[in-house]
């Protein structure tokens, strides 16, 4: 390649935009949770609180948690800890890098089909918040696509270990 950027397949491509939608969606609901909790706050200065702020504030809170999972994955921005693993010899950092790896996977997979199975339990109970009556069956699986897609960056980083996925403000 001669130092050229090897550049990225079309599924690893999709997957970046999906990531780059995920983090859209997730500073919507920062910016919105936000907002509501602003005006709540002025507006009950006046005697005239946000009538489900509560409600919004909440569900905003797990869309921005969830969506941002992908993309602090693909940047690798979550915390490690270094001590330990540089202790061991080349060998020994691959292996417990790729267990680890398998093990993220793993609960990513779990935590993406009791999301789902969630998901569906209050679609079928028709549960809605508290104030305002919002249906949140699609909360968990929004959640659910959010951890999917985890587990297919962590994935990546396992078949390509050491190569960067994307860069924030890089188009793919």
């Amino acid at each position: 390649m001669n130092g050229a950027k090897k550049q990225l397949g079309l599924f690893w491509k999709g997957v970046v935009y999906l990531i780059y939608g995920m983090t859209i969606l997730s500073g919507a609901a920062l910016f919105l949770m936000m907002a509501v909790t602003c005006c709540d706050v002025a507006l009950r200065a006046t005697g005239f609180p946000v009538k489900g702020a509560y409600d919004v504030v909440r569900i905003c809170g797990v869309i921005t948690m969830a969506c941002a999972l992908p993309l602090t994955t693909a940047m690798k921005g979550h915390i490690a800890i270094e001590y330990f693993f540089q202790k061991l010899n080349r060998l020994g950092r691959l292996v417990v890098d790729a267990v680890m790896r398998i093990v993220t996977i793993a609960a990513f997979s779990f935590a993406t089909c009791a999301s789902i199975s969630c998901g569906q339990r209050l679609l079928s109970s028709g549960e809605v918040t508290a104030t305002i009556e919002i249906p949140v069956f699609w909360v968990p699986w929004v959640m659910a696509a959010a951890f999917a897609l985890t587990a297919i960056v962590v994935v990546f980083h396992l078949v390509y270990p050491g190569r960067e996925m994307m860069k924030i403000g890089v188009a793919p």
